[in-house]
């Protein structure tokens, strides 16, 4: 049964074309893997999602968890879905051969994620897993790695990030959840946290939270917060379990994504919910945050794979729906109807859509492989690479996820009137996806942290590294004539990016942080469109090439030719909205801060 929800065609092209992934064996790390190892990896994971996922897409969305006498149950199948997991290695496929990985680079094991939740997006639990495994390997004590991570690797026991508390949201330098020392070296943990995903269910034996608390006296705000594991049964000493007093409060009704629970937890309710620390106290927001560029991958992944599964189900759709006739045939009332596909305004949405999808998943994949090289090079090589990266990450999070709903969107404006209706995909993957803007910090705090920090770090280096980073694909791509106007294109954008920061700066420099930040995500906004712009023309100059060395013929010619036609698609219909952005973040009338005189919104 062949995938109908991504091309696996694609996959090969930026994992072995454009990305080169097998380059990373040079290093020690990564050596036992070469191009056979990666595709296998691949194609365990797409049967995984052919066979357990993507068949109950509508069943999982229409069954949703429900919380009955303290147990959430949710579908049976979720249950297959992570023992398969488990067997195939690929819950922790990313961690080390020590702890029970793969030792596969994360631009492999993202994949993983892209090609299960573009299969199924409701069963989205095992990304929630070796996320919250891998804080326990990296800061936590070989005890709690022995004892908590093979049964969570294993797809028995789940993992989750219990961060969010209903008076916190996002900041979280307001959480309030205590933790008591005790005499043993264990904590008492006691308070309330909110949208825990994966927080409860029925098909695993336990549930393994990474939770943020504050230990007893410890100081105000981000410094004062601490990580611990807090499972919802703990070890009794003798080999057992007991209760550990995590109680499932409520479960959230959802607009999408309703085949994973969002749970309401409370802990302590009768003062006997016990935490392990993990790592140094007061340093639990530092482990996070080393996470959250895996987790910001993981959230683009997911967002950049609803939208490629949109696409496919678009795609299909205009090809086999007739409907009216060409536009310069309109009089021919006896020719017979001709496929929606063949209508300008159809091919327009239709290339939005594989625009939007293939250049978020380019970027997502180069994220990916700055995250390999970050962890596994040396000296300046590796500094360089995590300095891309940081700079990279508001993007490649917001960018698949913002787009991504629009895409969805168009998706389901091809199906006209059936897109409205549960007779086909795209209205649940429409709900699906709205979620992902959210997830991991919304696009505003994206924005702010990619002005606000991400440019001005080390005095402006990383948006340096990565000028001259586009600049070598400008290059490459200038040697061909039909992409040489397009890399002249995007050396000017390149040059209208730095008028703008050029232009919002004096605010930074004068302290008016408001102000600076301000418009933030609509810099953002063209920030990312300038970004995807170079991923589509990294995207074109190897497809270019394969053109001219390889001869190819019939789906490889076509898919090639593809690829340049939704490059140019790219850059004469979303570069051109840099033009807008631009000229309102240089606009000097401010409308949107608090002034004295109250306005009525």
């Amino acid at each position: 049964m062949a995938a109908t929800y991504l091309s696996k065609r694609n996959l090969h092209f930026l994992v072995h074309e454009v990305f080169k992934a097998e380059e990373l064996a040079q290093y020690d790390y990564f050596s036992a893997h070469d191009r056979e190892t990666f595709n296998l990896v691949l194609d365990s994971a797409i049967y995984i999602a052919d066979t357990v996922m993507h068949p109950y897409l509508k069943e999982v969305d229409r069954n949703q968890p429900e919380l009955k006498n303290g147990q959430v149950t949710v579908h049976p199948k979720v249950k297959e879905f992570l023992r398969a997991m488990g067997e195939a290695g690929l819950i922790g496929a990313g961690f080390s051969f020590e702890q029970g990985g793969q030792q596969l680079p994360q631009m492999i094991s993202s994949l993983v994620g892209f090609i299960l939740m573009a299969a199924n997006n409701g069963m989205m639990y095992t990304g929630l897993t070796s996320g919250a495994a891998h804080l326990i390997t990296s800061f936590g004590s070989p005890e709690l790695s022995e004892f908590y991570v093979p049964p969570m690797m294993a797809g028995v026991w789940q993992g989750t990030m219990a961060l969010t508390e209903p008076q916190a949201g996002s900041s979280l330098s307001d959480v309030t959840t205590s933790a008591t020392p005790q005499p043993d070296g264990s904590y008492k943990i006691k308070g309330q946290k909110v949208f825990i995903s994966a927080g409860d269910h029925d098909a695993v034996e336990n549930i393994v939270h990474l939770m943020l608390a504050r230990i007893d006296g410890a100081p105000k705000g981000t410094k004062g917060i601490s990580l611990f594991v807090v499972p919802k049964y703990r070890p009794d000493g003798n080999g057992g379990f007991v209760d550990n007093d995590v109680t499932s409060t409520g479960v959230y009704h959802k607009m999408g994504q309703k085949g994973v629970p969002a749970m309401h937890l409370t802990m302590g309710s009768n003062d006997n919910t016990v935490g392990y620390l993990v790592g140094e106290p007061h340093q639990g927001l530092r482990y996070m945050f080393q996470m959250m560029n895996e987790a910001r991958i993981g959230v683009g992944m997911t967002a950049a794979a609803i939208a490629t599964a949109a696409y496919y189900a678009a795609l299909q759709y205009a090809k086999e729906r007739p409907q009216s006739r060409r536009l310069n045939e309109k009089n021919l009332l006896d020719a017979p109807q001709t496929p929606i596909i063949n209508h300008p305004d159809v091919r327009r949405m239709l290339l939005f859509q594989k625009a939007v999808t293939e250049g978020s998943l380019s970027l997502l994949l180069e994220a990916a492989r700055l995250y390999d090289i970050s962890r596994v090079a040396e000296g300046e090589e590796k500094e360089n690479a995590f300095l891309i990266l940081d700079l990279l990450m508001p993007v490649a999070k917001s960018f698949p996820s913002e787009m991504g709903v629009q895409s969805v969107s168009q998706s389901l404006q091809t199906f006209g009137g059936y897109g409205f209706t549960e007779d086909f995909p795209v209205e649940q993957l429409y709900r699906d996806i709205r979620i992902t803007p959210i997830y991991e910090g919304t696009t505003g705090i994206q924005a702010q942290d990619l002005l606000g920090r991400k440019m001005t770090m080390q005095g402006g280096k990383a948006p340096k590294l990565l000028f001259a980073e586009i600049g070598k694909t400008i290059a490459e791509a200038s040697r061909f004539d039909d992409l040489k106007p397009y890399a002249d294109q995007l050396t000017a954008e390149l040059k209208r990016t730095q008028d703008v920061i050029a232009s919002l700066m004096p605010h930074a420099l004068k302290g008016d942080t408001e102000r600076y930040l301000a418009d933030a995500t609509l810099f953002l906004e063209l920030f990312g469109i300038v970004v995807v712009a170079w991923q589509w023309l990294k995207q074109a100059d190897v497809a270019r090439q394969a053109l001219l060395t390889q001869n190819p013929q019939g789906d490889d010619l076509a898919f090639y030719e593809g690829k340049i036609h939704t490059m140019k698609f790219f850059f004469h219909y979303e570069v051109p909205k840099t033009l807008g952005l631009a000229q309102r973040l240089t606009d000097t009338e401010v409308l949107t801060i608090v002034s004295e005189k109250e306005l009525a919104l």
